[in-house]
């Protein structure tokens, strides 16, 4: 089959890995707020300041935090994420050990990243961070180890750059003049219809509509304890025309997230001459 050929798997965080947005787990409550209070202002700076959603949520959580007298520093954003409820089949890191072996069997390099709206510093604390080569997310600015402004924030269009990022071998925010420089098809360290983009809502639509459309392949996924609104965005994801495949965000074996991604995973190896041996 000669080299392997390097094929990358992109995950969303929140909801796509882990139920729910990790901000909620322990970092709203420790700045006396419930989720509903939080995201309600959100919506409104959003809709006040005719501005980004993400900038603003970044900006709200700093802002309450100065109200509490909490620093929020690098190591208390990690140990946010040490809390994140991963989906059955990561924790204990079953899916990546399997899901590479059934890749590397098939004469594809597997490469895991992270494409999300959530908070980087938290997904860093997460204990799986080591499975991805690369985590995209939005991230502050720190001043003396303490959180100042919002660096990165990554929406839902944002998204769609790191897919390039990707494409191209970019392993960063900053370098613009390298995403927006030619560079042959052919050259280009992880074509498109070698990547697998898995989601599951509103922000990861442009991302999966145009990764479909360039050949890759998207999964939407949700959480098995859905909710009917849940189910309405997957429903508009398929009738839609955004993605090929759905299944509960369900990482153990033979689970049908399992199943669809190793079938995928078998189309892409037949495209570069693998055939299984009957």
């Amino acid at each position: 089959m000669g080299q392997p050929k390097r094929t990358a798997l992109i995950y969303d965080f929140d909801g796509t890995l882990a139920r729910g947005n990790l901000q909620e787990t322990s970092f709203i409550p420790n700045i006396g707020m419930t989720k509903e209070e939080f995201w309600s202002e959100v919506k409104a700076r959003t809709q006040t300041h005719d501005a980004d959603e993400i900038l603003v949520y970044m900006h709200l959580m700093l802002d309450k935090a100065r109200q509490q007298n909490i620093e929020v520093t690098v190591e208390d954003l990690r140990r946010h994420g040490e809390k994140a409820p991963l989906f059955p089949g990561l924790a204990d890191r079953s899916w990546f050990d399997r899901i590479n072996a059934h890749a590397a069997v098939r004469g594809l390099a597997l490469e895991h990243y992270i494409v999300s709206s959530g908070i980087h510093e938290m997904i860093e604390g997460c204990a799986i961070r080591d499975a991805f080569r690369q985590v995209y997310a939005s991230k502050f600015i720190h001043i003396n180890g303490v959180a100042a402004w919002p660096g990165v924030g990554i929406n839902y269009t944002t998204k769609t750059q790191y897919l390039f990022r990707i494409n191209k071998g970019i392993d960063n925010h900053w370098d613009n003049v390298a995403i927006n420089s030619y560079m042959p098809e052919d050259e280009r360290p992880i074509p498109f219809d070698r990547m697998i983009f898995l989601g599951d809502g509103d922000t990861d639509i442009p991302t999966m509509k145009m990764l479909t459309h360039k050949g890759g392949h998207s999964v939407a996924v949700y959480d098995p304890h859905r909710t009917d609104r849940d189910l309405k965005k997957i429903h508009k994801l398929i009738s839609d025309g955004r993605v090929e495949f759905v299944a509960p965000a369900d990482y153990d074996q033979n689970s049908q997230l399992d199943i669809i991604v190793k079938g995928i995973l078998g189309r892409i190896a037949r495209r570069h001459g693998y055939r299984p041996e009957d």
